[in-house]
């Protein structure tokens, strides 16, 4: 079976979000997240890219949608 380069795109997506105006929200999150589940299944790849992303989400820049999507994002990746 080929692998997903989806982590991949998720990277360079990634890095137009924090580009554009400094930070991720909740609306990028979930554009990274359908991006990784578009094959049907999150791989080990993308589960690293997305939490290295999420890591990178300052507290300060945590709104209630912002939560949601986090929350969402590590339930489905295990962490």
């Amino acid at each position: 079976m080929k692998e997903s380069r989806d982590y991949l795109e998720m990277s360079f997506r990634s890095i137009e979000c924090f580009s554009n105006d400094g930070k991720l929200d909740a609306k990028e999150l979930r554009q990274l997240l359908t991006i990784a589940e578009r094959d049907g299944q999150i791989d080990d790849n993308e589960a690293r890219v997305l939490r290295n992303i999420m890591s990178r989400v300052q507290p300060h820049e945590i709104d209630a949608d912002m939560q949601v999507m986090l929350d969402v994002v590590l339930k489905k990746i295990g962490a």
